[in-house]
Parts: C-alpha cells; structure tokens; sequence
C-alpha cells in the first residue's frame, strides 16, 4: 500500500511539472498594466500567455480596457483646468458671502445703537 501511495505522489509531482506555472498572486491593476504593455511592444500573446498561465481572450479584453481608457483620457480637455476653474469660482462666492455677512454684522450694530426707528440713542 504504501508503494502505491508513492507512485501516486510521484504521477501527481510528474503533472504539476507538466501543467503551466499557477498564478500565485492576485491579477492587480498595476500588474494587467505590466501585462498590457508587454503586448503592446510586441510580445507575441501566446506565448505571454502560457507565461503568465492566462488565456488568450482574456489578455485580448485587458488589451482593449486599456486602449479604451486610453482614448477617453485623451479625449478629455483640461480636467485639471476645469476644476481649478470650479475652485476658483467657489472661493469668490466664499469671500462675496464673508463681505456681505460682515457689512450686515456692521449694520446690526449700528442699528442698535440708533434703536429701531432709525434715531440715536440717548445716553443714560
């Protein structure tokens, strides 16, 4: 018995020798990108494939994700400019509405003073 566990260990190390290299590691953003740009220098995707131990069509949709994100981030004008442009704009409506607030804050106070027809006070 223990003779056929030993070929059984053997056949099953003889397999995993003969079957490609597992991925050990989860497939990351950063690591398709690696991927991805090793196709698009040139590397043949077969043969990346087998290296990696992914299929083909999958390689083929990073490739065109890629390529897609690509077009689009060239497609856009400026995002950068357009929110500066945003902040811009919000800081001039904070400092129009921190004037305003202060000149009726200065209006408040001198209408206490006046009292509530508009006439000084006299003093007591």
């Amino acid at each position: 018995m223990s003779k056929e566990n030993g070929l059984k260990s053997e056949n099953k190390q003889a397999k995993a020798a003969d079957e490609p290299r597992a991925v050990e590691k989860r497939w990351t953003a950063t690591r398709k990108q690696e991927v991805v740009l090793r196709l698009l220098r040139g590397e043949p995707m077969e043969a990346l494939s087998r290296e990696l131990g992914v299929e083909t069509y999958r390689l083929a949709q990073w490739c065109d994700r890629a390529l897609g994100g690509l077009e689009q981030a060239l497609r856009e004008r400026h995002t950068a400019d357009t929110r500066s442009v945003e902040l811009e704009a919000a800081l001039k409506r904070i400092g129009e509405l921190s004037m305003e607030n202060e000149l009726l804050r200065h209006r408040c106070r001198t209408q206490d003073q006046r009292g509530p027809l508009g006439r000084t006070k006299l003093p007591k």
